[in-house]
Protein backbone atom coordinates (compact mmCIF):
# COMPACT_ATOMS: atom_id res chain seq x y z
CA UNK A 1 0.00 0.00 0.00
CA UNK A 2 1.22 3.83 -0.21
CA UNK A 3 -0.53 6.17 2.13
CA UNK A 4 -1.02 9.89 0.80
CA UNK A 5 -0.64 12.47 3.32
CA UNK A 6 1.48 12.42 6.84
CA UNK A 7 -1.00 13.42 9.48
CA UNK A 8 -2.52 12.76 12.14
CA UNK A 9 -4.78 9.49 10.34
CA UNK A 10 -1.72 8.34 8.44
CA UNK A 11 0.67 8.38 11.46
CA UNK A 12 -1.95 6.86 13.93
CA UNK A 13 -3.00 3.65 10.90
CA UNK A 14 0.81 3.23 10.90
CA UNK A 15 1.33 2.97 14.61
CA UNK A 16 -1.31 0.23 14.47
CA UNK A 17 -0.19 -1.36 12.05
CA UNK A 18 2.89 -1.73 13.88
CA UNK A 19 1.31 -2.38 17.47
CA UNK A 20 -0.84 -5.28 15.84
CA UNK A 21 2.42 -6.55 13.64
CA UNK A 22 0.65 -6.72 10.55
CA UNK A 23 4.00 -7.79 8.38
CA UNK A 24 1.15 -8.89 5.37
CA UNK A 25 0.70 -5.50 4.89
CA UNK A 26 3.63 -3.14 3.67
CA UNK A 27 3.88 0.35 3.46
CA UNK A 28 5.65 1.10 0.19
CA UNK A 29 5.56 4.72 0.35
CA UNK A 30 4.21 7.91 2.00
CA UNK A 31 3.28 10.54 -0.23
CA UNK A 32 4.25 14.26 1.53
CA UNK A 33 4.01 17.82 0.89
CA UNK A 34 7.47 18.85 1.60
CA UNK A 35 10.59 15.60 2.05
CA UNK A 36 12.62 18.11 3.88
CA UNK A 37 10.23 18.43 6.60
CA UNK A 38 11.04 16.12 9.79
CA UNK A 39 9.03 12.69 9.13
CA UNK A 40 9.21 11.08 12.64
CA UNK A 41 7.29 7.37 12.49
CA UNK A 42 7.77 6.96 9.07
CA UNK A 43 7.57 2.82 8.40
CA UNK A 44 10.71 1.30 7.58
CA UNK A 45 11.57 0.77 4.78
CA UNK A 46 9.05 3.33 3.02
CA UNK A 47 9.97 5.64 -0.14
CA UNK A 48 8.76 8.91 0.22
CA UNK A 49 7.30 10.72 -2.45
CA UNK A 50 5.59 14.33 -3.25
CA UNK A 51 4.39 14.21 -6.89
CA UNK A 52 1.64 11.57 -8.33
CA UNK A 53 3.58 10.45 -11.33
CA UNK A 54 6.36 8.87 -8.73
CA UNK A 55 3.38 6.02 -8.02
CA UNK A 56 4.34 4.95 -11.76
CA UNK A 57 7.55 3.14 -10.59
CA UNK A 58 6.25 1.77 -7.48
CA UNK A 59 4.62 -1.44 -6.62
CA UNK A 60 1.34 -1.15 -5.15
CA UNK A 61 -2.13 -2.50 -4.70
CA UNK A 62 -4.12 -0.10 -2.92
CA UNK A 63 -3.26 3.57 -2.35
CA UNK A 64 -5.13 5.19 0.93
CA UNK A 65 -5.49 9.21 0.57
CA UNK A 66 -5.66 10.97 4.09
CA UNK A 67 -4.01 14.75 2.83
CA UNK A 68 -7.47 16.50 2.56
CA UNK A 69 -9.83 16.95 -0.70
CA UNK A 70 -7.44 18.76 -2.92
CA UNK A 71 -5.28 16.09 -3.11
CA UNK A 72 -7.92 13.80 -4.52
CA UNK A 73 -8.04 14.64 -8.36
CA UNK A 74 -4.25 14.31 -8.86
CA UNK A 75 -3.63 11.04 -6.82
CA UNK A 76 -6.74 9.55 -7.44
CA UNK A 77 -5.74 10.01 -10.90
CA UNK A 78 -2.45 8.46 -10.75
CA UNK A 79 -3.47 5.62 -8.57
CA UNK A 80 -6.65 4.35 -10.69
CA UNK A 81 -4.58 4.28 -14.30
CA UNK A 82 -1.84 2.88 -12.55
CA UNK A 83 -4.77 0.00 -10.92
CA UNK A 84 -4.30 0.61 -8.12
CA UNK A 85 -7.15 0.82 -6.17
CA UNK A 86 -7.94 4.05 -4.51
CA UNK A 87 -9.60 4.48 -0.82
CA UNK A 88 -10.43 8.28 0.10
CA UNK A 89 -10.54 9.95 3.82
CA UNK A 90 -11.40 13.26 2.25
CA UNK A 91 -15.00 12.09 0.79
CA UNK A 92 -16.30 15.71 0.88
CA UNK A 93 -14.45 15.64 -2.22
CA UNK A 94 -16.84 14.03 -3.68
CA UNK A 95 -19.56 16.96 -3.72
CA UNK A 96 -18.25 17.42 -6.83
CA UNK A 97 -19.97 15.45 -9.33
CA UNK A 98 -17.88 15.74 -12.42
CA UNK A 99 -15.09 14.98 -10.31
CA UNK A 100 -16.82 11.32 -8.96
CA UNK A 101 -18.01 10.74 -12.59
CA UNK A 102 -14.33 11.02 -13.84
CA UNK A 103 -12.60 9.05 -11.60
CA UNK A 104 -15.42 6.36 -11.22
CA UNK A 105 -14.93 5.97 -14.86
CA UNK A 106 -11.18 5.63 -14.80
CA UNK A 107 -11.94 2.80 -12.36
CA UNK A 108 -14.15 0.86 -14.27
CA UNK A 109 -12.04 1.73 -17.35
CA UNK A 110 -8.92 0.21 -15.37
CA UNK A 111 -10.59 -2.78 -13.62
CA UNK A 112 -10.19 -0.89 -10.40
CA UNK A 113 -12.13 0.50 -7.39
CA UNK A 114 -12.65 3.58 -5.49
CA UNK A 115 -13.16 2.46 -1.55
CA UNK A 116 -15.55 4.68 0.74
CA UNK A 117 -14.51 3.68 4.08
CA UNK A 118 -17.09 4.45 6.32
CA UNK A 119 -15.04 6.51 8.43
CA UNK A 120 -15.82 8.14 11.71
CA UNK A 121 -19.55 6.71 11.68
CA UNK A 122 -21.29 3.47 12.22
CA UNK A 123 -24.38 2.06 10.71
CA UNK A 124 -23.18 2.96 7.01
CA UNK A 125 -23.13 -0.63 5.97
CA UNK A 126 -27.05 -0.57 7.02
CA UNK A 127 -27.62 2.80 5.17
CA UNK A 128 -26.25 1.46 2.43
CA UNK A 129 -27.99 -1.83 2.50
CA UNK A 130 -31.46 -0.12 2.83
CA UNK A 131 -30.81 2.22 -0.26
CA UNK A 132 -31.31 -0.79 -2.02
CA UNK A 133 -35.47 0.35 -1.82
CA UNK A 134 -36.30 3.78 -1.89
CA UNK A 135 -35.85 6.02 0.85
CA UNK A 136 -37.66 8.67 2.26
CA UNK A 137 -35.70 10.28 4.24
CA UNK A 138 -31.90 10.53 5.71
CA UNK A 139 -30.50 13.18 8.66
CA UNK A 140 -27.14 13.14 10.34
CA UNK A 141 -26.50 15.08 13.27
CA UNK A 142 -23.07 16.20 14.13
CA UNK A 143 -21.99 17.29 17.45
CA UNK A 144 -18.70 18.05 18.69
CA UNK A 145 -17.19 20.17 21.55
CA UNK A 146 -16.25 23.96 20.57
CA UNK A 147 -12.39 22.90 20.18
CA UNK A 148 -13.42 20.56 17.16
CA UNK A 149 -14.70 23.41 15.76
CA UNK A 150 -11.83 26.00 15.30
CA UNK A 151 -10.64 27.17 12.18
CA UNK A 152 -13.78 26.55 10.38
CA UNK A 153 -17.03 28.43 9.32
CA UNK A 154 -17.97 28.12 12.66
CA UNK A 155 -16.35 30.88 14.26
CA UNK A 156 -18.16 33.22 11.76
CA UNK A 157 -21.58 32.16 13.68
CA UNK A 158 -21.01 31.84 17.38
CA UNK A 159 -18.40 32.57 19.73
CA UNK A 160 -16.56 28.65 20.33
CA UNK A 161 -15.18 30.63 23.60
CA UNK A 162 -18.04 31.69 25.29
CA UNK A 163 -20.74 29.30 24.37
CA UNK A 164 -22.67 27.68 27.57
CA UNK A 165 -25.24 25.73 25.96
CA UNK A 166 -25.65 23.20 22.93
CA UNK A 167 -25.40 25.55 19.77
CA UNK A 168 -27.20 24.60 16.35
CA UNK A 169 -24.72 26.33 13.38
CA UNK A 170 -25.33 24.84 10.38
CA UNK A 171 -28.48 22.86 9.17
CA UNK A 172 -28.26 22.00 5.23
CA UNK A 173 -27.91 19.93 2.62
CA UNK A 174 -24.58 17.12 2.72
CA UNK A 175 -23.24 19.11 -0.42
CA UNK A 176 -23.35 22.64 1.80
CA UNK A 177 -22.00 21.08 4.36
CA UNK A 178 -19.50 19.41 2.22
CA UNK A 179 -18.84 22.50 0.69
CA UNK A 180 -18.03 25.12 3.97
CA UNK A 181 -16.95 22.45 6.47
CA UNK A 182 -14.28 20.15 4.09
CA UNK A 183 -12.45 19.01 7.44
CA UNK A 184 -15.51 18.29 8.91
CA UNK A 185 -18.28 17.10 6.57
CA UNK A 186 -16.42 14.05 5.39
CA UNK A 187 -18.86 11.77 7.83
CA UNK A 188 -22.01 14.02 5.95
CA UNK A 189 -20.56 12.85 2.43
CA UNK A 190 -20.37 8.88 3.47
CA UNK A 191 -23.89 9.27 4.50
CA UNK A 192 -24.83 11.05 1.89
CA UNK A 193 -23.32 8.51 -0.39
CA UNK A 194 -24.41 5.40 1.32
CA UNK A 195 -28.54 6.90 1.30
CA UNK A 196 -29.99 9.17 -0.48
CA UNK A 197 -27.43 11.95 -2.16
CA UNK A 198 -25.64 15.19 -1.69
CA UNK A 199 -28.98 17.11 -2.01
CA UNK A 200 -31.67 15.21 -0.11
CA UNK A 201 -29.18 14.21 3.00
CA UNK A 202 -29.69 16.90 5.74
CA UNK A 203 -27.47 17.83 7.94
CA UNK A 204 -27.16 19.56 11.41
CA UNK A 205 -24.03 20.39 12.63
CA UNK A 206 -23.78 21.42 16.57
CA UNK A 207 -20.82 22.84 19.45
CA UNK A 208 -21.73 21.43 22.86
CA UNK A 209 -19.46 23.01 25.53
CA UNK A 210 -20.18 19.58 27.74
CA UNK A 211 -19.28 17.21 25.03
CA UNK A 212 -16.05 15.19 25.57
CA UNK A 213 -16.39 13.36 22.41
CA UNK A 214 -17.57 13.33 18.45
CA UNK A 215 -20.78 12.56 18.21
CA UNK A 216 -22.99 11.16 14.79
CA UNK A 217 -26.52 10.45 14.77
CA UNK A 218 -27.76 9.05 11.42
CA UNK A 219 -31.94 8.68 11.35
CA UNK A 220 -33.40 7.54 7.57
CA UNK A 221 -36.63 5.58 7.00
CA UNK A 222 -38.26 4.52 3.91
CA UNK A 223 -39.61 0.70 2.27
CA UNK A 224 -37.25 -1.11 4.61
CA UNK A 225 -38.14 0.26 7.75
CA UNK A 226 -36.24 2.96 10.21
CA UNK A 227 -33.08 3.33 11.07
CA UNK A 228 -31.26 5.42 14.31
CA UNK A 229 -27.64 4.91 14.93
CA UNK A 230 -26.07 7.03 17.53
CA UNK A 231 -22.29 7.34 18.23
CA UNK A 232 -19.71 9.32 20.40
CA UNK A 233 -16.17 9.01 19.12
CA UNK A 234 -13.16 9.76 21.41
CA UNK A 235 -10.99 12.43 19.21
CA UNK A 236 -7.66 11.88 17.56
CA UNK A 237 -5.11 12.55 20.27
CA UNK A 238 -3.12 14.70 17.94
CA UNK A 239 -6.07 16.32 15.81
CA UNK A 240 -9.73 17.20 17.52
CA UNK A 241 -11.15 17.60 14.48
CA UNK A 242 -10.65 13.82 13.55
CA UNK A 243 -12.52 10.57 15.19
CA UNK A 244 -10.56 7.64 16.50
CA UNK A 245 -12.65 5.27 14.69
CA UNK A 246 -11.70 6.95 11.22
CA UNK A 247 -8.25 5.50 11.31
CA UNK A 248 -10.16 2.37 12.90
CA UNK A 249 -11.73 1.63 9.69
CA UNK A 250 -8.85 2.29 7.81
CA UNK A 251 -7.15 -0.62 9.51
CA UNK A 252 -9.97 -2.90 9.29
CA UNK A 253 -10.37 -2.23 5.54
CA UNK A 254 -6.91 -2.89 5.22
CA UNK A 255 -7.33 -6.24 7.68
CA UNK A 256 -10.18 -7.18 5.78
CA UNK A 257 -7.89 -7.23 2.40
CA UNK A 258 -5.64 -9.63 3.33
CA UNK A 259 -7.94 -12.19 5.88
CA UNK A 260 -9.78 -15.38 4.53
CA UNK A 261 -12.58 -14.25 6.82
CA UNK A 262 -13.96 -10.63 5.35
CA UNK A 263 -16.01 -9.17 8.33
Amino acid sequence: MALIGWGAISRRVVALLSERMRRDIVIVAVAVRDIEAPRDGLPEGALLITRPEELGNIDCDIVIEAAGRCSIESWGTVALTEGCDFVISSTSAFRDDALRDRLTALAEERDCQIIVPPGAIGGIDALAAAAVLPLDSVEHLIVKPPAAWRGTPAEASIDLDAIDKVTTFFSGSARQAADLFPQNANVAAISAMAGVGFERTRVTMVADPYATRNGHRIVASGAFGKLDVTIENEPLATNPKSSELTALSLIRLLENRVSPLVR
